[in-house]
């Protein structure tokens, strides 16, 4: 790895058509960012399909990388999009959502400082259609989150996760060792935060990191993604898997400090 790639962290995001006119503010939203001396963000859009409703919106800048394929949801395209992740960490970014200032920063303090973190979430606060926002109760403390505890609390809160997975930046060689996204037509993101904090301790920062759009074209708020008999399913291969890698006591290596 080059050292200017070794201080990069890309940001991976799925779209469809639906979801490509959000891009601009997303995209508005990580140029806002400002990173440590020496790093530097790279932005891979990975289309959920091959349209030509989503290439008008992505920026012509330098760091952005567009790719389309063949549909499989957005776990398959964010999976994809890591054959174009280079650098140490992945950042996730959803089209439709914004990064809050300091939110790319903050989460490289924190695996950069903690060898044994593998991950980071945020808080995260609902960009609702008028443009007001709307928070959360229940958020945990600034601080680490210990193995198994994501589990311990979705299992206790109908399947509710107490950290956001749309706020995710994880060490890339953990999230290939996972095999990425899980292969699931909704909650693979969830799936793979299971997995995650199954073998790997991570990190929620109580500062907002995420506006996340509420809008009548997102996925998880069509009649599909409550049907029971789909969700049973989803949430039973979700947990059966983070149970077997922590039964196995596979566990990413504890590091004191990467650097």
């Amino acid at each position: 790895m080059s050292a200017a790639v070794s201080r990069r962290v890309t940001v991976v995001t799925a779209v469809h058509g639906p979801s490509a006119r959000f891009l601009p503010e997303a995209y508005a939203s990580l140029r806002e960012q400002r990173l440590p001396d020496g790093w530097e963000w790279a932005w891979v859009i990975q289309e959920d399909g091959r349209t030509d409703e989503v290439r008008p919106h992505v920026p012509d800048d330098s760091r952005v990388t567009f790719r389309q394929g063949r549909p499989g949801g957005p776990g398959v395209a964010r999976t994809i999009a890591l054959a174009h992740a280079e650098g140490p960490y992945v950042k996730v970014l959803d089209a439709d959502d914004r990064l809050t200032p300091g939110a790319l920063a903050r989460d490289l303090a924190v695996l950069e400082a903690h060898g044994t973190v593998g991950w980071t979430t945020s808080r995260v606060l609902d960009l609702l259609p008028d443009g007001t926002t709307a928070g959360f109760p229940g958020d945990p403390d600034e601080g680490p989150v210990e193995r198994g505890a994501v589990l311990e609390h979705w299992k206790r809160h109908d399947f509710r996760a107490p950290v956001h997975p749309a706020t995710l930046c994880v060490r890339r060689d953990l999230l290939l060792a996972l095999g990425g996204w899980m292969a699931l037509p909704a909650s693979e993101d969830t799936g793979l935060l299971l997995a995650l904090n199954a073998v790997s301790r991570g990190w929620f920062s109580d500062r907002v990191g995420l506006l996340y759009r509420k809008w009548e074209g997102q996925a998880t708020g069509q009649a599909a993604h409550v049907d029971p008999a789909e969700r049973a399913a989803r949430m039973a291969v979700a947990e059966a898997r983070a149970r077997v890698l922590a039964e196995y006591g596979w566990a990413r290596p504890d590091r004191p400090a990467d650097r």
